[in-house]
């Protein structure tokens, strides 16, 4: 998987469990590139905001916050990368914002295959890709060149060369030389030299003068005073002891530790004379501090005590003022419930001055009265009509009854009831 698509791309595959933390990665590199350009003092200073952490659009802390943050920076990397980018403000539209960023980043060739919304939260992946790829192109702007690593070099142990410059007496050098016609001045793995002790202790085995390693008698040396002096410049520079410092060494850590102790002494003794004198003229100070402030209290008593009484004054004031507001409150509502009272009282009195000069109620009486006259000739017409259809029922239920009398009966002595 390539990096753009860890770091660019929504459709991640699954890459392992380091993959989640590959934007924190990302965004150490990224500080890295930001203090390359010199960010603290070209962008920081002068935008008057704090240097961001390493692992700042990693992680979420404050959204409003980052988008902010990552519009500026993008701003300035643009600029740094030779284009003429605007500094977005804080209250523009953020959609119009992230569009111009994308593309700008489009146009130096890197492809977005995300949508402009994931860069809105101000933190995350897609936020940490692209600061990344135009910090890479600002770096470009400037001729920035990646080098090889330098690593320092490992100091060697400082020796510790013992040199002896006294003058050698002439049994130290037969004490040292001269066994069995050689030197015993030996050569080690390390080139270096270093005296043979064996050998000196064989001194009495090889000497018949010695019993064991105490000589019999003085020595007296025959050789000439010239030659030796030569043989031993000859051989001084091999006689040098060479002893290696071991930084394990507890010699080595005492040393340091006693030097240290007569640094922290020396030091000391040298503060505690200024410590002393500044303590001396702190008492002072506060001693004098101590005085104006008493002064300046018997000076400012009585008119501490008029402002207590003017303080004690103004509370029973603003009681007094309380408590006649409330009555005053109390009063103007009762005053605005008596003035609607009285605005419905005069309404009601101009309908009825209105309707008692205006004569419009005695026309509608007049025509209601026609109206009530018609509906009675109309239950007068009725009332006839029902009356002649009564009074048809009547004679033709009697021409029935007769016919009926006279069909039972068969003579005429019938009657009509």
């Amino acid at each position: 998987m390539s990096e753009d698509k860890r770091r660019g791309g929504d459709d991640v595959e699954d890459g392992g469990p380091g993959l989640v933390y590959m934007p924190f990665v990302v965004m150490e590199e990224l500080l890295d590139k930001l203090r390359l350009l010199d960010y603290d003092r070209d962008f920081a200073r002068k935008m008057n905001v704090k240097p961001i952490s390493r692992h700042y659009f990693a992680i979420q802390t404050n959204p409003g916050e980052q988008f902010y943050m990552f519009t500026s920076l993008a701003a300035w990397l643009l600029r740094k990368a030779g284009r003429n980018f605007e500094q977005p403000q804080e209250y523009d539209d953020p959609n119009a914002t992230i569009s111009s960023i994308l593309d700008e980043v489009r146009k130096y060739g890197h492809p977005i295959e995300f949508p402009p919304s994931k860069l809105k939260q101000g933190w995350g992946e897609h936020c940490i890709f692209v600061l990344d790829r135009l910090s890479d192109e600002a770096l470009k702007s400037i001729s920035f060149s990646w080098r090889r690593p330098e690593y320092p070099e490992e100091e060697m142990d400082e020796e510790n060369i013992v040199e002896d410059d006294s003058e050698l007496t002439l049994n130290e050098i037969e004490k040292s030389m001269v066994i069995d016609g050689s030197s015993d001045i030996e050569d080690d793995g390390d080139d270096e030299p270093l005296m043979d002790l064996e050998g000196m202790k064989r001194l009495g085995g090889h000497n018949k003068q010695f019993d064991g390693n105490k000589p019999e008698e003085i020595l007296e040396s025959t050789t000439d005073a010239a030659d030796w002096r030569l043989e031993v410049e000859r051989v001084m520079p091999q006689l040098k002891v060479t002893i290696r410092t071991d930084n394990k060494d507890w010699r080595v850590h005492l040393e340091q530790m006693h030097q240290h102790h007569e640094g922290i002494e020396s030091s000391l003794n040298e503060s505690r004379v200024h410590l002393d004198k500044l303590q001396d003229e702190i008492s002072k100070t506060l001693e004098k501090i101590s005085s104006r402030e008493k002064y300046i209290n018997s000076q400012l008593e009585h008119l501490l005590l008029n402002f207590r009484s003017a303080q004690d004054a103004l509370a029973e004031t603003k009681e007094k003022y309380r408590q006649a507001s409330g009555g005053v409150t109390e009063r103007s509502r009762t005053l605005a419930e008596i003035t609607e009272e009285l605005e419905k009282v005069k309404q009601e009195m101009e309908e009825r001055g209105s309707s008692m000069t205006d004569g419009a109620p005695l026309v509608r009486i007049k025509q209601s009265i026609q109206q009530l006259k018609k509906e009675t000739k109309q239950m007068d017409i009725r009332a006839g009509v029902v009356e002649h259809i009564l009074l048809q029922a009547k004679l033709k239920d009697k021409t029935l009854q007769n016919k009926q009398v006279h069909s039972s009966g068969g003579t005429g002595d019938g009657f009509i009831i």
